[in-house]
C-alpha cells in the first residue's frame, strides 16, 4: 500500500492502482488524485519477483 506524500492529498494506493516508471529523477508513481510524484526503491526477490517500497523524496539541492 502506498501513500501520497502530498499534505494535501493522502490518498492511499494498492500497487496494482498505480504506474511506477522512471521521469528521469528515479522510479515513482504520480498520485492518480492529485498528479504529486511520490519515490519508490525497486527491489528483486530472491524467487525474482520484483517489489517497491515507498521512500522519501531526495533533497532538492541549491
Amino acid at each position: 500500500m502506498f501513500t501520497c506524500l502530498n499534505q494535501a492529498c493522502e490518498a492511499q494506493w494498492k500497487v496494482e492502482d498505480v504506474e511506477i516508471r522512471n521521469e528521469g529523477q528515479g522510479e515513482l508513481f504520480r498520485c492518480p488524485l492529485c498528479g504529486a510524484r511520490n519515490y519508490v526503491m525497486r527491489s528483486e526477490k530472491s524467487d525474482g519477483k520484483v517489489v517497491y517500497k515507498q521512500v522519501l523524496p531526495p533533497p532538492k539541492y541549491l
